[in-house]
Formats: structure tokens, C-alpha cells, sequence
């Protein structure tokens, strides 16, 4: 499996559709998700390839809202909560159908549970819930029990989807991989190469269907994967949308290595 010359080989950006995640990917994981922050070189990246009218999506587990204001001032076509929110390049939004009065009790349910161990951290994504233990490992044990019992009790609203020091339980029909699928079904993604880059667990499904669909399919970091390609780091990821740039005639915005090590 390449490094970033063999993900950017024969790489042309004015036939692609370009699709990423957030977290690991575009920014450095945080100890807690409202930590996390795209380094202004980026964003700045993203933005001119928005502006030189390259298809572009991120695909998150975070909610619209969430991923609105970490991109801001740019607002780009995005999937949230693994697929189950979607808002396609006419800003036109959809949601997977939940019940949200049955997910409410779950999420009741799930703070009780939690009210034991006050350092692993739940997340309420309206129609999901993650449970963090980045700041105490010594709780995956815990956390992985608790997303298997409740995906299991309630198997017709959620599924279980492990990631990097969290355990997420998601909508049911909620797939990165489908909602790329929609993406390229529809313009301007329509008749592209897909490319999509992510780093987790969660972005496994997104390579497989991306690999299906002819694209490109690269995993940023360690661990085994059905990407085809690997970049090492998020710094690295700034350095691939530099030559990106590079190949639009396009100089690339400010150090990448500089704007990925802290906070702007």
C-alpha cells in the first residue's frame, strides 16, 4: 500500500469528486470533540478548490450544525452522523426517518447508565450517541458493554459502530458508504471519479464503496484497511491538497506541517 506519491499519481482533481472525513482526517483528534478544530491551511485549501468548481463533500459523524461551524465561513455539501443527515450541493437537506420519542428514552436510559462512570463521556447527536473514553481507557470495557446491551435491547433503531476511543450507536440504514453513494448519483458529483479519504473504523464502509465505484480510496494512518492508498498523518492530508492545488495551477496556502501542530 503507497504513501502521497502513490495516492497522487495520476490523480487529476478536474475528474474527481473529492470526499472526506473530519476527525483524524482534516483535523487532529481532540481528549474531547468540541476541541477539535480544521488548522486555517485547510480550510483555506478546501476553499479554493470549492472555488475552482471541484465537487467536494465531507462525511462526518458529526451533526450538519457541528460541521457548519467547524468549516465556517465555508459551507460545503455534507453528510452527518454517518449518512443519517445529508445536505446535497443545492443545500437541499434530508434526514434518515428516526423515531425521536423512542430515541429520547434511549437517551435517557443511556445517561443512567453513564451516571456511574463520570469520565466517559456521552455524546448526544440527536439521532445518535457516542460514548467517548479517550480521557479514561481503562473504561473501553465499560463503554464497549453498554453500546452492545443498548444496540441490542433496541436493534430496531440503532446499530453498533466502533471507532478511535469511542463507541458510536447509530441509526439503523445510517452508512458513510450509501450516502456516497447518493452524492454521486446526483450532480455535480455525477460522472466524477469519487475520492474519499478517512482514517477510522467508521470510513470502512466509504472505501469499499468508493473502491466499487472506481474511485480512490486512501486510509490516513496505521491499521488494516480496504483503502487503496495510505497517507501517514493530517499533516500529511495538508501537504495532498497542496499538490491537489499544485496540479490546478494554484499555489498552496501556508506551511501545512505549521498550521496542523496546535490551535489557530
Amino acid at each position: 500500500m503507497g504513501g502521497q506519491d502513490d495516492a497522487q499519481a495520476a490523480l487529476d482533481p478536474l475528474r474527481c469528486a473529492f470526499f472526506f472525513d473530519v476527525d483524524g482526517t482534516l483535523a487532529e483528534i481532540q481528549p474531547r470533540p468540541e476541541l477539535v478544530f480544521i488548522p486555517p491551511a485547510i480550510l483555506a485549501a478546501l476553499g479554493r478548490l470549492q472555488a475552482r468548481g471541484i465537487p467536494l463533500a465531507v462525511i462526518s459523524g458529526r451533526r450538519l450544525v457541528d460541521l457548519d461551524r467547524l468549516f465556517a465561513p465555508l459551507r460545503l455539501p455534507a453528510a452527518g452522523v454517518h449518512g443519517a443527515e445529508r445536505r446535497d450541493a443545492a443545500g437541499r437537506q434530508q434526514r434518515l426517518p428516526v423515531d425521536m420519542a423512542a430515541l429520547e428514552r434511549v437517551r435517557a436510559e443511556l445517561a443512567q447508565a453513564c451516571a456511574g462512570h463520570p469520565d466517559l463521556y456521552l455524546e448526544n447527536k440527536d439521532v445518535a450517541f457516542a460514548l467517548h473514553y479517550r480521557l479514561a481507557p481503562q473504561l473501553e470495557e465499560t463503554a464497549r458493554r453498554l453500546a452492545e446491551d443498548f444496540t441490542r435491547r433496541h436493534a430496531d433503531l440503532l446499530t453498533l459502530q466502533p471507532g478511535k476511543c469511542v463507541f458510536e450507536l447509530k441509526p439503523r440504514g445510517a452508512s458513510k458508504g450509501e450516502v456516497i453513494r447518493e452524492f454521486m448519483g446526483s450532480p455535480p458529483f455525477a460522472g466524477r471519479r469519487p475520492v474519499f479519504v478517512g482514517d477510522d473504523l467508521t470510513d470502512e464502509a466509504g472505501f469499499a464503496t468508493v473502491n466499487e465505484l472506481g474511485g480512490l480510496s486512501i486510509k490516513v494512518g496505521p491499521g488494516p484497511t480496504a483503502a487503496l492508498q495510505r497517507l501517514d498523518s493530517v499533516a500529511a492530508v495538508g501537504r495532498w491538497l497542496g499538490e491537489l492545488l499544485r496540479a490546478l495551477g494554484e499555489p498552496p496556502p501556508l506551511s501545512f506541517t505549521q498550521q496542523t501542530e496546535g490551535p489557530p
